[in-house]
């Protein structure tokens, strides 16, 4: 594992671990993995046009959040509703566009030498979705324990609901890298499930979750790299069992 895979993937552990907890307390713990499968028809096209996948997957996550967003709000259906009827779709369109070795890789994660695309990507989103949630974080809570009382206190509820969607798909943009489209919704929500059991506050729960998820992170890659296997199932692994342990706690 090179220096730079490392901080990255420390970086998304950090972003994963503070956006999974509001979408733990949000009720979106469903919601995260049909919302990933919108960034594999972005990777077909990427690659149909010969440009980065990456590139492709982010345009189609955040045009992804933004239709749920705008749905939510005409539908007055869940979140988590309003993802699994319309997102479910784009793992079979993604599928059909999408063959061969590019398609496990996009499904799964991909092996190889970081690109410098990648590395400023991946830093830079990383640092803005840390500030989002750090700065917004009371704002947050307020809106969701209630909207009535956040637009009272001057809370655009509905613009801060869409920062926050956009916040969340460039999560999983950030992880398709290492755990692919399939298993970057179980990397935010397991390390934050698990926060939540054992934490006493929401300062405790973002603190656990960071801590959960970039424990899964590092030893999941280190277990990878001793035994030559794919990283993104053995981060999940890591993370499930920790999540596992923590029903022993009564």
């Amino acid at each position: 594992m090179t220096a730079e895979t490392l901080v990255l993937s420390i970086a998304m552990a950090v972003a994963a671990g503070l956006v999974g907890s509001f979408a733990v307390m949000r009720r979106m713990a469903l919601a995260a993995d049909p919302l990933s499968h919108v960034a594999l028809p972005g990777i077909g096209i990427a690659l149909a046009l010969h440009i980065h996948p990456l590139f492709g997957a982010v345009a189609a996550l955040f045009f992804g959040a933004l239709m749920v967003w705008a749905v939510e709000g005409r539908a007055r259906a869940a979140t988590e509703t309003v993802i699994g009827v319309v997102f479910s779709a784009a793992l079979a369109v993604g599928s059909l566009m999408t063959t061969g070795e590019n398609l496990i890789d996009a499904l799964f994660g991909g092996a190889g030498p970081l690109k410098w695309p990648e590395v400023v990507f991946g830093l830079v989103a990383a640092s803005a979705i840390t500030g989002f949630i750090i700065t917004q974080r009371n704002r947050l809570v307020v809106m969701l324990v209630s909207p009535e009382v956040a637009r009272t206190s001057g809370i655009e509820v509905r613009l801060l609901n869409l920062l926050y969607l956009e916040t969340f798909a460039l999560t999983i943009a950030l992880g398709l890298r290492y755990l692919g489209v399939l298993l970057m919704g179980a990397l935010i929500i397991v390390p934050a499930a698990t926060a939540k059991r054992l934490a006493r506050n929401l300062r405790g729960m973002l603190w656990l979750a960071v801590g959960f998820s970039v424990f899964a992170t590092v030893l999941g890659s280190l277990i990878a790299s001793w035994f030559h296997r794919e990283t993104g199932p053995l981060i999940v692994v890591v993370a499930a069992s920790v999540f596992f342990i923590s029903l022993l706690r009564a």
